[in-house]
C-alpha cells in the first residue's frame, strides 16, 4: 500500500509536512537539504578510524567527545566521483531512529551552505526517473532562486544498506 500513488489531496498534505527549516550543503556542485531537527552538530574533519569489512562509503568511526560515531561519505554513498577533502569539507552529525533508540551518525559533505526556511509552495514531489532508479530517499525538490535543492530523508539514505551493520552496533 505504501507504494501506491497518492491522491492529489494526500500529496498536498505530504508536501505541507515538508515545510520547515533545512540545513543545506553541497556535494559535487549540487545542493541538498536535511531537516534541521535531524542535525545534532556540524564539525570539521576529525581523524577517522577505518573499520574493516564495511562498504566503501563507510569511512569508519570518529571519537566525538568520548562517543564513537560511525561516519559515511555521502559522495561515495551517492556514487559520485571521489574528491579530496578540503578546508570546507565537514562532518554533519545527524540523529536517526534505530532499532535500539536514536543513533548518531556523521556524514561527510563538501561544504555546509546555510539554513533555509522552505515553504510548502516551493517544494515539489520527486520526479519519476523510471522503475529502475530508487528515489525513496528523496523527500522532495525545493525550488529556490538559482536552482533546485534536493531534500533528503536522511533516515532512508543511511538505512538503505544499513551501513554494513554499523548503525545497529552504534546504538
Amino acid at each position: 500500500m505504501a507504494d501506491q500513488p497518492l491522491t492529489e489531496a494526500a500529496h498536498e498534505d505530504a508536501i505541507d509536512e515538508l515545510e520547515g527549516k533545512y540545513l543545506t550543503f553541497s556535494l559535487a556542485g549540487e545542493e541538498y537539504g536535511i531537516g534541521i531537527l535531524k542535525i545534532k552538530e556540524i564539525i570539521g574533519m576529525l581523524p577517522i578510524t577505518d573499520v574493516p569489512q564495511t562498504p566503501e562509503y563507510v569511512k569508519g568511526v570518529i571519537n566525538l567527545r568520548g562517543k564513537v560515531i560511525p561516519v559515511m561519505d555521502l559522495r561515495i554513498r551517492f556514487n559520485m566521483a571521489n574528491s579530496d577533502y578540503t578546508d570546507r569539507t565537514c562532518i554533519i552529525v545527524v540523529e536517526i531512529s534505530g532499532h535500539n533508540g536514536n543513533i548518531m551518525i556523521g556524514i561527510v559533505v563538501d561544504a555546509v551552505s546555510e539554513v533555509l526556511n522552505i515553504k510548502a509552495q516551493d517544494i515539489e514531489a520527486t520526479p519519476t526517473f523510471g522503475a529502475k532508479l530508487n528515489t525513496n530517499y528523496i523527500l522532495g525538490m525545493a525550488k529556490m532562486e538559482g536552482g533546485v535543492k534536493i531534500l533528503l530523508d536522511i533516515d532512508r539514505v543511511i538505512r538503505s544498506d544499513d551501513m554494513g551493520g554499523l548503525v545497529d552496533q552504534a546504538a
